[in-house]
């Protein structure tokens, strides 16, 4: 990792379940990323403050509502918004395999399903980064 990359990771909705936002959030911070984790039941619009105010590379979304279709959206508009567009924007849950393309086409860099190894998470984050890294200083 060229240098320790901000990611602000949330619940988006009304989900009230957060054990595995706290575990990603913490193999994250044990691969060296800053991480930011907003708590439950953030609105979008929270979300985007918070990318906002703590200067995120990323932001991490964790759904497990159902409500991923109306949530992510939101929050990919409100970035591009603020001019933060270039934040890659991660989503993690219990997502659909027929719903994965369709938020991929609202902007949405990559979606992990449960299971997925927590170091495969950290390597692909932190090497996505990187090469945004060097696109924005070449």
């Amino acid at each position: 990792m060229k240098r320790p990359y901000r990611v602000v990771v949330a619940k988006p909705g009304l989900d009230g379940h957060d054990r595995g936002v706290k575990v990603i959030a913490r193999a994250l911070r044990d691969a060296g990323f800053e991480v930011i984790y907003t708590g439950l039941h953030q609105t979008p619009e929270q979300i985007v403050r918070a990318a906002i105010e703590e200067d995120a590379d990323a932001v991490g979304l964790s759904l497990l509502s159902g409500a991923h279709l109306t949530l992510v959206p939101k929050v990919v508009e409100g970035l591009r918004a603020e001019g933060l567009g270039d934040a890659l924007v991660v989503v993690g849950g219990i997502i659909p395999d027929a719903d994965i393309p369709v938020l991929q086409g609202m902007g949405v860099a990559r979606v992990f399903t449960p299971g997925a190894p927590l170091g495969e998470i950290a390597r692909w984050l932190a090497e996505t980064l990187d090469e945004a890294e060097d696109r924005r200083s070449a």
